[in-house]
Parts: structure tokens; C-alpha cells; sequence
């Protein structure tokens, strides 16, 4: 007796495993998922921190980023502030460098609308692995679509008391090249330039090198006429690329 075969159709697929799932628990369940707590400590330990990490190292934490901004893409600016609030209110290290790697991924949100978020997290990051990115990717990019009235937000920052608010500031041109604008960056090294933080002297020192990478002359006419007032670091590192130039 022949044997009938049946054949069935295969409904298409119209789910995938995050449906319902908000950015911040995609994130934390794909995190937690792929956690070391062997690593997770030394991780810390290396930041010198107190704030939990999951153990997940760069690679690993990338490709969870790309599938992050794949999948969750804010429809407008609320959007993207309430999904970059969410990740980086979690608790782990891992999930504000997911806040971060997602807020960057959005340019058409990194604008002066966008200033007080990244102030609150810059003031709650207080610290380098955070606040540089931050600093030259989000403060730098909402300066570059909107110079003048984000340089005047600037100008109030580099006084601020908070130490992290004043590095933002300084390091906030360092991927902006011949568009720099050196009145601002020469305003804001001058201002700090007697602080005694080692942040701070060694942020001068960074935006120093950076800008001189593209206009050599003005950052060398800059540290020739502030030698008396810049820190022997910030003097060292800001003339760092002169020298490998020759012209220093």
C-alpha cells in the first residue's frame, strides 16, 4: 500500500525571539546571557570601580551592540532619549556603553536638543571610560551641527565644578580636525590650564595634539605663548606631535 505524502505549508515567520522586548531588557537579557563572573571582577577592578559588569569583553559586546541598532531604531527625538535613559540607568558597566554606542548610532538626534542628556550622563559617568566617548562622539557631534549655540553652553561648562562637566568641554573637538574652532578650544585650555587634576591637565594636553595634527602652526603658537601657565603634562602631550613633526 503506497503511503500518502503529506505536504505542509511553513507559516511565515512574523515574530523574532525580542519581540516585546524594550532596548534596555534586549540589552540586559543578551548581556546576562554571555556573562563571565571570572572576567566580570577583574574588569572592574581594572576601571577601578565599584559599578557591576557582567564579564562580557569588547568583541562580544559588539556584536550585541550591532544587533541592539539593528533591531531598536527611535522613530524621533523622544524616542531616542527615552531608549538612551533606559540603558543607561541599568546597572551594569556593559549597559552605559550600550547607552552610549546607542545614542551615537542615531546622528540625526545628536543635537543641541540632546545637550542635557548627555550633561546627565557625563555628570553620572565621572569617569574616562565613559565620559571621553560621550564627550568627543555626542557633546562634539551636537557642537558640530550647531556650533554657536552649543559653543555658548560650552563657555558656562568649562567653569563648572564638576571636574568631568570641564574635561567634556575641552575634549569635545577632538574628531572635528581643520573644522575646529580654535578660539574656543584655545579659550578653554587657557581657563584650566592652571587646575591641578590630573584629568583635566592631561584633556589639554589630548585636544592640544589632536588639533595640531591639522594645524601645527597655530597649536605651536599656542603652546609657545602659554608655556608659563600650561602643566609640564599638558605642555608635553600638547607638543607631543610637533616634535614628531620636527617643527617643535
Amino acid at each position: 500500500m503506497a503511503i500518502k505524502t503529506i505536504k505542509t505549508r511553513t507559516k511565515l515567520q512574523t515574530t523574532t525571539p525580542f519581540d516585546g522586548l524594550s532596548v534596555a531588557e534586549f540589552v540586559a537579557k543578551m548581556l546576562s546571557d554571555q556573562a563571565d563572573p571570572i572576567k566580570a571582577g577583574p574588569m572592574a577592578a581594572y576601571m577601578k570601580t565599584k559599578a557591576p559588569f557582567y564579564g562580557v569583553q569588547k568583541p562580544e559586546r559588539v556584536e550585541v551592540f550591532k544587533k541592539m541598532i539593528s533591531i531598536y531604531k527611535p522613530e524621533n527625538h523622544a524616542e531616542y532619549v527615552k531608549s538612551t535613559t533606559a540603558l543607561w540607568d541599568l546597572p551594569h558597566r556593559e549597559e552605559k556603553y550600550a547607552a552610549i554606542e546607542f545614542a551615537m548610532a542615531f546622528p540625526e538626534f545628536i543635537t543641541i536638543d540632546s545637550i542635557k542628556l548627555y550633561e546627565r550622563m557625563v555628570r553620572d559617568g565621572a569617569w574616562w571610560d565613559l565620559v571621553d566617548g560621550i564627550a568627543a562622539n555626542l557633546v562634539g557631534g551636537a557642537l558640530a551641527t550647531d556650533r554657536q549655540a552649543v559653543t555658548s553652553i560650552l563657555d558656562r561648562w568649562i567653569n563648572n565644578k564638576n571636574m568631568w562637566i570641564r574635561r567634556a568641554t575641552i575634549i569635545s573637538q577632538l574628531r572635528h580636525k581643520d573644522k575646529t574652532d580654535s578660539d574656543a578650544l584655545f579659550r578653554h585650555c587657557r581657563a584650566q590650564a592652571s587646575e591641578d587634576d590630573f584629568f583635566i591637565r592631561k584633556a589639554i594636553g589630548w585636544a592640544l595634539r589632536e588639533y595640531s595634527k591639522s594645524e601645527p602652526e597655530k597649536v605651536k603658537g599656542f603652546i609657545l605663548d602659554n608655556q608659563g601657565v600650561l602643566s609640564s603634562l599638558s605642555y608635553r602631550e600638547g607638543s607631543k606631535h610637533l616634535r614628531h613633526i620636527g617643527i617643535f
